[in-house]
């Protein structure tokens, strides 16, 4: 039995976007097409390194951190920290190792990087950078983004940043990122050269895509609750160990007046003064233990805020919904008023309209070469609207894929991160517990 062509009509309505094949088979088939054709989106610059580079074993780290004074675009004086970026090949392709190659970037660097990989990958999650200033510490950590302690974390998760960059299978092939670790001077340039500004999209589109897309996708609708929610639970939980940190540098910080008490007594006291000593020690020492503990706790509360940060890059689909939506409704627009000037009927009300009616009708030369101009831009519209089409479902099919290999990377980080604080909290406990112990003997002694 002969199947019905397609109607051509019905192909042109912007439909909600679905995916080629299913989400979870989709990853292995996308990381190889879109390495393919990546670099025909790049307007004249090739975007993927076909340098074996990356076909090598590689070790990429941000090994320090340097306070300098320069000056900025307004030609004023600043100060900024630069991070040493050290990458090394494990073995070299005659089997001997090759020297460390290393370069310094600033942090607006690292923001210029992942800009662009926004940009030119819109269906990834682009890792987030650690944050520009400290929120959510406890009052002994300095919130000034100048602060040792907080630089160093900082590093840290830079270095984070560029790992998880070169183990996601699309974006470790990126030219520019390869440009990154190892071209110091005018890596600036050559990014702006991939004309990536031109290609963002304002905060005011951003605004309007989620305020007037009609037709979403349920499933990236239910994504954006999820990661709206995820990061109102991120941030909760962030708060409170914040004030439980508080509160636990207190409680062990008071213990050293136990060991300033005891001191004192052991002075007075003959008979118990060995005993009292030694107990006044075992305080001094718990009470000191407080600061490495809570610059520990500091690493895990770290691994949180990045997927604090990880939330509001699972919020792009809206964007590629509304252009497909204002395209359909333009080119619906635009055949309306060729009909309306083929039949001479005024469906609407219009400026032309009004104009016609106040001025007199057009000749039928004037008329012809409207409907003619008209044609055209239906014509290109209806090409435009296939092409939107197809983008939208390779956008659906590529951005699904990648959103699944996120998910189990978060279940995986986070599951680890937990456990490993729970553990770290254990810990904590038997020390304060062999404290008390080690005190007790002392006493018994006496």
């Amino acid at each position: 039995m002969e199947q019905a062509p397609p109607d051509p009509e019905r192909q042109l309505q912007p439909a909600p976007l679905e995916p080629l094949g299913s989400p979870d088979a989709g990853l292995g088939a996308a990381v190889g097409k879109e390495a393919e054709g990546a670099g025909e989106e790049s307007s004249g610059v090739d975007t993927m390194t076909h340098n074996n580079f990356w076909l090598k074993k590689i070790e990429i780290s941000v090994s320090e951190a340097e306070k300098r004074t320069g000056r900025n675009a307004m030609n004023m004086q600043e100060t900024y920290t630069a991070y040493l970026i050290e990458t090394r090949s494990v073995e070299h392709t005659d089997g001997q190792s090759v020297l460390t190659d290393s370069l310094w970037r600033r942090y607006s660097e690292f923001e210029l990087l992942r800009s662009y990989l926004l940009v030119y990958y819109p269906h990834i999650v682009v890792p987030p950078l650690p944050e520009k200033r400290a929120e959510f510490v406890w009052h002994k950590l300095s919130a000034d983004n100048m602060d040792p302690d907080f630089v160093e974390r900082r590093r840290i998760g830079l270095e984070n940043f560029l790992l998880r960059i070169a183990s996601h299978p699309i974006l470790c092939r990126d030219k520019i990122f390869y440009l990154f670790l190892t071209q110091e001077g005018n890596w600036k340039e050559t990014v702006n050269e991939t004309g990536f500004q031109l290609k963002a999209d304002s905060r005011l589109k951003a605004l309007n895509a989620t305020f007037r897309v009609k037709n979403p996708d349920k499933r990236f609708t239910d994504l954006k609750h999820y990661s709206d929610e995820l990061q109102s639970v991120i941030s909760h939980l962030l708060r409170v160990r914040a004030r439980v940190a508080d509160r636990l540098y207190g409680v062990y910080k008071v213990h050293g007046n136990y060991g300033r008490v005891f001191s004192e007594w052991s002075a007075i006291e003959k008979e118990m003064g060995d005993g009292l000593q030694s107990a006044g020690h075992h305080m001094d020492v718990y009470a000191s233990s407080i600061d490495d503990i809570l610059e520990d706790e500091e690493h895990y509360a770290d691994q949180l805020k990045e997927y604090l940060f990880y939330a509001e890059a699972l919020r792009k689909h809206e964007l590629m919904q509304y252009d497909l939506e204002m395209a359909a409704q333009d080119l619906a627009s635009k055949k309306q008023q060729c009909e309306e000037l083929v039949t001479g009927t005024v469906r609407t009300f219009s400026l032309k309209g009004m104009t016609t009616k106040l001025f007199g009708q057009e000749t039928p030369e004037q008329r012809e070469a409207r409907i003619k101009v008209l044609e055209e831009q239906i014509n290109e519209g209806e090409q435009q609207l296939k092409s939107k089409n197809l983008e939208g479902r390779e956008f659906v099919k590529n951005a699904w894929a990648d959103i699944e290999r996120f998910k189990e990377q978060k279940n995986r980080d986070l599951k680890e991160a937990l456990i490993s604080y729970a553990v770290m909290q254990i810990s904590m406990c038997k020390k304060g517990i062999q404290v008390w112990t080690n005190a007790k003997e002392c006493f018994s002694k006496m």
